[in-house]
């Protein structure tokens, strides 16, 4: 099922359709599946242990493969909508599909026979002879209805950022009137990510408080009804759109970049590249900002520009799975060069996955009053995070880029690989303070003989866990961001959806390490001295944190040498194209002096943050 094509007719689409008017619609659809993918994972591990009756550790981990496959399935999805479906289709399919899991999650929720029945006596927390666990046949619901809701979001999360930036066109310099002053601008990518966490602070308030509060039919029933609005809304704006062709897989173009250079293992590389094969003509539709040049790294690949008998068919074009362009070679380095940063991001994931699982446990043993009425719900300590990414984000352009502007004279303050490095660090301190938090947590209920009453309540205040979840909060809105940022950046132009999956990618094989991880600690602590039990009091789970840290601290260091080593793209602007428009888009051009009318400059590149087109609001 293809989109139709806006790029011949956009002077007629223009005024009808794409803009600010569409965001309602897209925003609306991202901010619904946000808050139903949160109001129900922030509450997850209470869900397994508290209604389902499973293990801590076995619960921990089946929430970490939940967001492996979760975030796994983008992966699919965008090559689905490259290939052939269109950005607006897998959208409006994945969250058809996310629909109903999360109906099949509610209807688990409210028949009996879905569920098991109540643990008895005070055994709630932790699954035991009082509590009966769920049958195979409960289990198998559950997990088809997270199934079903993996597969959505392998269809919403790769799009929908993508699908916004099509409305403006954000690929192309912004259009002004003659004359026409610039409007405001949003950095695009700091405003998707504070909507989501916007979306994410809601639910880990309104929604948890119903599961804790009021039932699971509720809980569930919110987000799903949230669901529900948000595939109403996205595809009520249907005529609005601007909808992309797709263009076809980016993954055949690497691919035949390595079976070509796999076909000339054996021919020799010139030592001059004006020798290996180009051509522009073909090379157009995937370098309108330009095309990438010849580097000296990963030369093997090389060889599938060289020239040699039978790559030519009797037209004149290439072959393409014998012969490919400079421009093609370029695009595999530029994503093989890109993996060891991508991979720095996966430990991070893992360090912060226990947010969601044991640090939850945790809250839900110690003191939670606010007041003679009110209590915290463990899942909502999340809010602290979330707070701390909001504020972080809004002030990271106002106040810390113009003052780190004028230490550095670099565009943006820091680097995106700067950003990122600020933010795995600030990590790692974030786990540190929890680590020393749950070992005065233990201490206390030690003190007052509670070792062996994990449903007791340890007289120590929830808020002593506040400062690690905020810390954790401001790492990510440098962490995050950054890591976004870099991969759309330094992906080659056609491939920046495929950019957008690695960084799902990376959060599916951080929940992945993660599960690894809890495992290897559970086997290799089982006994007297075990880490990992459903009985915290008892475990050492501050001694699993400090092993986080061991590891983020390596991952730092790695990331350091990665970010030191780092080359970035080489490429060839485009004549014709003033240095004013080009600011817009590549901040290369603030570094580049007077560029020759008559010829093309090359620029080793790391673009800003991508920008919104400047639009005018009513």
């Amino acid at each position: 099922m293809s989109e139709e094509e806006s790029n011949d007719d956009a002077g007629e689409q223009m005024p009808q359709q794409g803009g600010i008017k569409t965001m309602p619609f897209i925003l609306a659809n991202d901010f619904c599946d946000r808050f139903a993918t949160i109001g129900f994972n922030a509450n997850l591990i209470t869900y397994l242990t508290a209604e389902m009756h499973l293990p801590l550790v076995e619960a921990s981990n089946t929430l970490t493969n939940f967001h492996g496959a979760s975030n796994l399935t983008p992966i699919v999805g965008g090559l689905i909508a490259d290939s052939f479906a269109g950005r607006f289709w897998t959208i409006a399919a994945g969250s058809v599909a996310y629909q109903l899991g999360m109906v099949g999650l509610t209807v688990s929720a409210l028949v009996p026979s879905l569920r098991p029945p109540p643990c008895r006596g005070e055994a709630v927390a932790v699954a035991g002879e009082a509590c009966q666990r769920a049958t195979p046949w409960q289990l198998l619901v559950l997990y088809l209805s997270l199934l079903c809701t993996s597969v959505g979001t392998g269809g919403t999360r790769p799009c929908v950022m993508a699908f916004g930036a099509d409305q403006f066109e954000l690929g192309k310099p912004p259009r002004r009137r003659p004359g026409e002053a610039g409007a405001p601008r949003w950095s695009f990518f700091n405003l998707y990510f504070f909507g989501v966490e916007l979306a994410k602070l809601v639910a880990v308030t309104a929604v948890v408080y119903i599961q804790e509060n009021v039932g699971w039919g509720w809980g569930l029933g919110v987000p799903t009804i949230a669901m529900l609005a948000a595939v109403t809304a996205f595809v009520a704006g249907y005529p609005l759109y601007v909808k992309m062709a797709p263009g076809g897989s980016p993954l055949t173009r690497l691919a035949q970049v390595a079976v070509a250079a796999f076909r000339k293992r054996n021919v020799a590389v010139p030592d001059d590249p004006g020798l290996l094969h180009d051509d522009k003509e073909l090379d157009a539709g995937v370098s309108t900002t330009g095309r990438l040049l010849h580097t000296n790294q990963l030369t093997f690949f090389d060889r599938a520009a060289v020239v040699t008998d039978g790559d030519m068919e009797g037209g004149g074009g290439a072959r393409p799975w014998r012969l490919s362009t400079v421009h093609r070679v370029e695009e595999l380095k530029s994503i093989i060069r890109m993996l060891p940063i991508w991979a720095a991001g996966i430990l991070l994931v893992t360090s912060a996955s226990h947010n969601h699982s044991f640090a939850i446990q945790q809250a839900r043993t110690m003191d939670r009053r606010v007041t003679a009425s009110l209590e915290i719900p463990p899942a909502s300590m999340l809010i602290f995070s979330n707070v701390a990414m909001l504020a972080t984000l809004a002030l990271y352009d106002r106040a810390l880029v113009p003052r780190l502007r004028r230490l550095t004279g670099h565009p943006a303050g820091i680097t995106h690989l700067q950003r990122t490095g600020v933010g795995l660090a600030i990590s790692a301190v974030s786990n540190a303070v929890a680590a020393a938090v749950e070992g005065r947590r233990r201490r206390a209920a030690a003190s007052h003989g509670l070792l062996d009453e994990p449903g007791a309540t340890v007289p120590m205040s929830v808020l002593w866990m506040a400062p690690q979840y905020a810390i954790h909060g401001a790492a990510d809105a440098f962490m995050d961001v950054g890591r976004m940022e870099f991969l759309y950046d330094q992906a080659p132009e056609g491939m920046r959806s495929t950019a957008a999956a690695l960084y799902w990618l990376t959060m599916s094989a951080g929940s992945y390490m993660s599960t690894l991880l809890v495992t290897a600690v559970h086997e290799r602590t089982r006994g007297e001295g075990e880490w990992l039990q459903d009985n915290l009091n008892r475990g050492r789970l501050d001694r699993y944190y400090w092993l986080v840290v061991t590891l983020q601290v390596i991952n730092v260091v790695y990331f350091v040498i990665c970010a030191k080593l780092y080359t970035y793209k080489k490429l060839e602007t485009v004549d014709g194209v003033s240095t004013g428009e080009r600011n817009d888009i590549v901040d290369d051009q603030e570094n580049a002096g007077e560029r020759d009318e008559k010829g093309s400059d090359v620029k080793d590149v790391e673009l800003q943050p991508l920008l919104l087109s400047d639009v005018t609001l009513p």
